[in-house]
């Protein structure tokens, strides 16, 4: 494991020494500067995990470093090491950006447990990050077919607006990857996107998962829980599988829409939610609306805007381009180099019959990237995806 590295920028030798030690011997390497201007200047060249900073020092003090600190190294923990009389300054370094302030002389628990405090958000901030690069990837609309072209143009233009979406498509087609796109590009990208499968829940759960429950308002509840409308409430609710929902909680989502409140089940307060609400199903809802199974206001509610998915088959042309995205992508994720394919095996895959969609598409591709070498032949499709 590597070791965390710690800057320490003080005027006072006894300080910086003693410092030093203190958290050499706790494992920490440390580097020190004897006063703010060579502070600034090995925060510039340097990459640290933690900086511990005196406020009164000659040629550039504590908060002049701090803004340094801020502009060239933003993730980075500062802490600022004040005197008695300089804890009102050290108030206003928290408020402009520092981590905390530790008084001198420094209580060495204090200290520890701030700097570890300290690297522990670093750890989450950049863990927040990778993750938030990895959704935004999850998200992309990999094609240039007239078909995604007409799709992205969609998206452009609904995703600033609140209107409900209805998103049809085959199961494996990326109805989800439309509706992580529309959030994205709204006004509600800030808030949480919820996402509920209608066809995963039970049909007598499934009110208390849009709306949530009092306690005691039936046999298994027992405490309150907070249901999905509420839970995005300023963001986006997605509902997926839409068309495998009960009557009863058709009816109560038609009111959900109509009045903008929900009341959880066995309650009888309203309350008021603020979500903009996206649908996809693999069904056609009007066939359900003759067949008695599916509410035709309830339709006209949530298909405000409609985008229909083609499958993969009817755009083939992405099918080379989906693949180099998968193959990159999936070769990050095994930590392992990208690998080739040959323009022989790209052909025999767009030419394949993919009932499946983009879902079977991108097994295919990590099942390759498992079992070929480096460069996927067309024998590799022949051995590996049992080509007819």
């Amino acid at each position: 494991m590597t070791q965390q590295s710690i800057l320490i920028i003080d005027d006072e030798r006894a300080i910086r020494n003693t410092l030093s030690e203190i958290l050499s011997a706790e494992g920490f390497l440390t580097d020190v500067a004897v006063d703010g201007a060579e502070g600034a200047r090995k925060i510039k060249e340097g990459n640290y995990d933690c900086i511990l900073c005196d406020i009164k020092m000659p040629r550039m003090d504590g908060m002049e470093v701090l803004q340094v600190a801020r502009e060239e190294k933003p993730d980075t923990p500062f802490i600022v090491i004040s005197g008695h009389g300089n804890i009102e300054t050290a108030v206003d370094a928290v408020k402009k950006g520092a981590f905390d302030y530790i008084s001198k002389p420094p209580d060495l628990n204090r200290l520890l447990i701030t700097i570890r405090n300290a690297m522990d958000k670093k750890s989450l901030v950049a863990e927040t990050r990778q993750l938030r690069k990895k959704i935004a990837r999850s998200a992309e609309m990999i094609g240039t077919s007239e078909a995604m072209q007409r799709i992205n143009d969609t998206i452009a233009k609904v995703a600033p607006t609140d209107a409900r979406v209805l998103i049809t498509g085959e199961n494996g087609v990326g109805k989800e990857l439309v509706a992580r796109r529309i959030h994205e590009f709204s006004n509600r990208s800030g808030g949480p996107m919820i996402e509920v499968n209608c066809a995963a829940i039970p049909s007598e759960l499934i009110e208390s998962e849009l709306f949530g429950h009092e306690k005691g308002s039936f046999t298994s509840a027992i405490k309150q829980r907070i249901g999905k409308f509420e839970q995005a409430s300023g963001g986006t609710l997605f509902l997926d599988e839409i068309g495998d929902m009960s009557p009863d909680a058709q009816a109560k989502m038609l009111r959900a829409l109509q009045e903008g409140k929900i009341t959880r089940v066995g309650g009888e307060k309203e309350i008021k939610v603020d979500v903009r609400v996206l649908a996809a199903t693999n069904k056609n809802l009007l066939e359900e609306v003759e067949a008695k199974k599916f509410r035709l206001d309830l339709y006209h509610r949530l298909s405000v805007i409609l985008i229909q998915v083609p499958p993969l088959n009817a755009r083939r042309d992405d099918i080379p381009l989906l693949i180099n995205h998968f193959m990159k992508d999936l070769c990050d994720e095994y930590k392992q180099p990208v690998k080739s394919i040959d323009a022989d095996a790209i052909s025999a895959l767009s030419n394949y019959n993919w009932t499946g969609n983009i879902r079977e598409l991108r097994n295919v591709v990590e099942r390759l990237i498992i079992l070929s070498d480096k460069t996927i032949t067309r024998k590799d499709i022949e051995q590996y995806i049992m080509m007819k």
